[in-house]
């Protein structure tokens, strides 16, 4: 009787990764050498952001993904901070908008310029102060507008409403050690935390409580990290007692044991996990390492499967990972990163294989948007919601981004009420709903842009009418001074 292996079937088995050629990179960037576990870089479908080196404080690089080459040093930057920058993070429902968490004990939030920097930006929308200590990570709200978390080495988070730069939520009781990250779940109900106390823990930010606890979810002693996936469940990269890095899958509802673990190798590097919830794939970079690997996660047993690895020779400092409305559909692109080297940026494309040119919508299901479901008013009432799903199928085309506003009126003090959905909240005032007020919907917001369309055209016909007639009187004075300086006139 003979046994054959069976080989398990997955549409990502052959996902392969490319770099990308060099005058698509991003060369003579100095990468900042700062000892702190975070990724250095943020992109998004417009701008790529790095931490880079800076004397006198910190900075990092705002860059348009099209400016790729060489970047010259007296390329502007981000350099509001009094110390160095520790981690960056764009918000996900404006492109133009970046938070940034610094040695100097702040956050702030930065408006970029639509089409990127052309001065040094030193002034931020806001400043949030709260913390004792450097603030090591920050990171938005999946689904709430302006809903901010951040965490520093005072071992306290902070949730903050940008739009009022107000401190919503102080959580300073829950970790008794150094934070390594912070991962919001998929509507944004709950974080989980990976700490220097080896415990994995699930939180509820409002009420301020501890939902589930896993004390040693790693045994090593090097830093661990826990990222929420779409279903719920924990997934965590650490390091046994033997200095041995692993991969470990949780269930909130038990705890006690993994659902899977996996070791690695024995490398010295944390692993930084990055993950697609829409096609299920986790990569893992080790920082340090000139590898990234990925696995696919499944219902079904051993639960973590190893996909593939993608080397190269140059080791990493950091990695941005894109969001997949930033992604090429057409090429069937299903993730790309941006590798940091010690002088250059390098993205590095996740591609799967397929030889037809249509639409695969097998890769590419519907998928977060840059569309908030919530204001941060709604979300601290109770109210939950998953993200707005945007269909890749008609290449998505971004809207006009709106600018931060922020009002300083503290619209939470008033009892903060229940809001039904659909309706305001009393009380608050008119510019404090936050960075982007409601649009009209449906065929009343179309009749409105095929008007303003036609005032742009009409606009636009008496503009050129004007430089005509304007260019006709440059020739006819051209031609008197001509005559005059000949002495004909």
């Amino acid at each position: 009787m003979s046994f054959r292996k069976v080989v398990r079937q997955s549409k990502f088995r052959h996902v392969f990764g490319q770099p990308v050629k060099n005058d698509q990179c991003y060369e003579d960037i100095r990468v900042s050498r700062v000892t702190w576990d975070s990724t250095f870089c943020a992109v998004n479908p417009k701008f790529l952001a790095v931490i880079v080196e800076a004397s006198g404080g910190g900075a990092f690089l705002v860059l348009p993904l099209s400016k790729t080459g060489r970047i010259d040093k007296a390329y502007p930057t981000v350099c509001g901070h009094t110390g160095p920058v520790l981690d960056i993070d764009w918000c996900p429902h404006n492109d133009e908008v970046i938070a940034s968490g610094s040695e100097d004990c702040t956050v702030m939030v930065w408006q970029i310029p639509e089409n990127g920097l052309t001065s040094p930006l030193t002034e931020p929308v806001v400043v949030l102060e709260g913390h004792t200590k450097r603030v090591g990570i920050i990171a938005w709200h999946p689904t709430a507008r302006n809903v901010l978390l951040s965490a520093g080495c005072d071992n306290v988070v902070l949730i903050w409403n940008v739009g009022t730069a107000e401190e919503l939520y102080r959580l300073d009781s829950l970790h008794p050690d150094l934070i390594y990250n912070v991962s919001w779940n998929r509507n944004g109900s709950l974080f989980c935390s990976a700490c220097k106390d080896k415990s994995v823990r699930i939180i509820d930010p409002r009420r301020g409580t501890l939902v589930a606890e896993r004390e040693k979810a790693h045994e090593g002693a090097r830093p661990m990290r826990a990222i929420f996936l779409a279903d719920g469940k924990v997934f965590t990269t650490g390091f046994s007692r033997m200095s041995e890095r692993q991969l470990a899958l949780w269930d909130p509802e038990n705890l006690e044991e993994p659902m899977a673990l996996q070791e690695l190798d024995s490398s010295n590097g944390a692993l930084l996990p990055f993950y697609d919830p829409d096609t299920s794939v986790v990569y893992v970079c080790g920082k340090g390492d000139s590898s990234i690997r990925y696995f696919e996660i499944t219902e079904e047993p051993p639960y973590i499967h190893f996909l593939n690895t993608f080397t190269s020779k140059e080791p990493q400092r950091g990695m941005g990972s894109m969001p997949k409305r930033g992604l090429e559909v057409s090429k069937c692109e299903i993730a790309r990163f941006y590798k940091l080297h010690e002088r250059k940026c390098e993205p590095i494309v996740m591609t799967v294989p397929r030889k037809s040119d249509l639409f695969q919508d097998d890769l590419y299901p519907d998928t977060a948007g840059p569309e908030a479901a919530l204001e941060a008013e709604e979300w601290v009432s109770g109210r939950d919601a998953d993200p707005i799903l945007i269909s890749l199928r008609e290449a998505y085309v971004p809207s006009k981004q709106r600018d931060l506003k922020i009002s300083r009126r503290n619209v939470l003090s008033d009892g903060r009420p229940a809001v039904a959905p659909g309706a305001s909240r009393l009380g608050a005032p008119a510019s404090a709903t936050t960075a982007a007020d409601a649009t009209p919907s449906g065929s009343l917001a179309r009749a409105g842009e095929a008007g303003k369309l036609e005032e742009v055209m009409q606009e636009l016909r008496a503009l050129r009418a004007l430089v005509k007639e304007q260019g006709e009187r440059i020739c006819r004075l051209e031609e008197q001074l001509g005559r005059m300086e000949n002495g004909d006139a």
